[in-house]
């Protein structure tokens, strides 16, 4: 057994070593406290004091001495929500201007596109704005401008708007470690901001929302943002477009070139698109049929031209061309239409029955692209020239369809122009009242004899004026 001074002696052997133990604990250590940050104590973080109400009031700010740490965390994130890792091909040097491909005002309009979009990535300042079909390669250049900023070391975020907004959704789950307003945050003040596919996002009420108020955020804040999109201006959010359109800010690129993905576009191995067996077809071989035609029908003629050399110098609204066949409507239409497209327009130029066959091929189970996509490429054309309406088989469908096209462009203010040798009063009524609103349509009528095509005719007119 323990004798009691043992123990007495044990007890007070422990009390000694305690005490030494917390008068070593409570000198101070100055290697220690020299290394604990005198702003946030070494937490990493620290409130404002200001008052309640305060935007800032509560929200704890990172501290200096963490933010070398923190913008590695935050550049980490926005990695993590950007897509670059299956775009790090797309670079300025493998973009194809698909030159011999293309027609020759296409791939110019690639070229233009390219060299906008690498001055904004070696020097990113205000907004980019690419508008362009499906496949002409606007997310390329998008993916581009984001490669490129990486490569020179600097932060930036690419991702497609749908998902952007999964991103904002996946936030309200319980078991997320970023909240809501953290990953806002780190979006919205991203150095730069690449949207890719505006307008592809659902149109509920909450992400329209959320879509603007980052937007009105980086406009009001002038921050470096690219946007691209299939959409035309006027079918955008009127809230988006309004920031959009500020030409202080935004350079707005237009693409005119077709899919890259698919080599050709078709209808049964035939073209859509007739304008490129057209060319002859401009002004300059216009048949004026001096020395043929009476004075009053040279006057009137002279006068229908001039409207038309008028509507391709700035196209609005409709042009409806009519008269008999063989009076130049084809003619006078392509000529306009070629001029538009020598000016980079995105133009399509179709026969009506033809387009009607193009787009019941796409029901077809060999056809690689959709109705829907078919008729999109039509309906939203810059320009669109509808040759030969009325001579269409006189179907429910084919009616529905040429209204359902027609009945778009005319409510969008997109530039038409349409030739008939039918009479107005056998279209279908509600094409009618679109083509009869004479305030939206201007009408010009052939009241010339049908041309004649004799080989001896040139011969015969020389001789008429010497």
């Amino acid at each position: 057994m323990e004798k009691i001074g043992d123990v007495i002696k044990r007890i007070q052997d422990n009390i000694e070593r305690s005490e030494q133990n917390t008068a070593a604990a409570e000198e101070p250590n100055t290697s220690a406290s020299a290394d604990v940050c005198p702003i946030c104590g070494g937490v990493g973080y620290y409130l404002l004091d200001v008052p309640v109400g305060h935007p800032d009031f509560g929200r704890p700010i990172p501290c200096v001495c963490q933010r070398e740490e923190w913008q590695r965390r935050r550049l980490r994130r926005l990695q993590n929500i950007s897509q670059l890792d299956a775009l790090q091909d797309k670079t300025f040097e493998t973009f194809s201007l698909r030159e011999g491909e293309i027609a020759p005002h296409e791939s110019a309009s690639l070229e233009a596109a390219r060299e906008a979009a690498r001055a904004f990535a070696h020097q990113p300042e205000g907004w980019l704005l690419l508008i362009g079909g499906l496949g002409c390669g606007k997310t390329h250049l998008a993916a581009a401008i984001a490669n490129e900023r990486l490569r020179r070391g600097e932060p930036v975020l690419f991702v497609v708007v749908p998902d952007l907004l999964d991103h904002l959704r996946a936030t309200f789950h319980p078991k997320t470690s970023v909240t809501y307003d953290e990953r806002f945050e780190e979006i919205r003040t991203a150095a730069v901001l690449i949207l890719d596919d505006l307008g592809a996002e659902s149109s509920t009420s909450w992400a329209q929302e959320k879509l603007y108020q980052l937007i009105n955020f980086r406009y009001n804040k002038r921050l470096p943002t690219v946007f691209t999109t299939n959409l035309r201006l006027e079918q955008i959010e009127p809230r988006i477009r309004s920031r959009l359109l500020d030409h202080t800010l935004t350079h707005i690129v237009h693409i005119h070139a077709p899919d890259y993905r698919v080599k050709e576009r078709v209808r049964e191995g035939q073209e859509l698109n007739m304008l490129p067996y057209l060319k002859e077809m401009t002004f300059a071989t216009w048949d004026d049929r001096q020395g043929e035609l009476t004075r009053r029908q040279a006057y009137h003629l002279e006068g229908i031209v001039n409207i038309a050399k008028a509507y391709a110098e700035e196209p609005s609204n409709w042009l409806l061309i009519t008269g008999p066949s063989g009076t130049g409507k084809t003619h006078l239409a392509a000529a306009i239409a070629n001029e538009r497209a020598r000016r980079g327009e995105d133009v399509l130029f179709v026969v009506v029955p033809d387009l009607l066959d193009y787009l019941r091929a796409a029901f077809s189970p060999e056809s690689t692209i959709s109705y829907d996509r078919r008729f999109d490429e039509v309906k939203t054309v810059s320009l669109l020239v509808l040759d030969d309406l009325g001579t269409e088989s006189a179907t429910p469908w084919a009616r529905e369809k040429l209204y359902q096209l027609l009945n778009f462009r005319y409510n969008a203010h997109l530039p038409t122009i349409i030739t008939m040798a039918t009479p107005i009063e056998d279209l279908d009524e509600r094409i009618q009242t679109r083509i009869l609103d004479h305030r939206r349509c201007t009408h010009l009528t052939l009241d010339i004899p049908a041309y004649q095509a004799d080989p001896d005719r040139k011969r015969t007119r020389r001789r008429k004026r010497t």
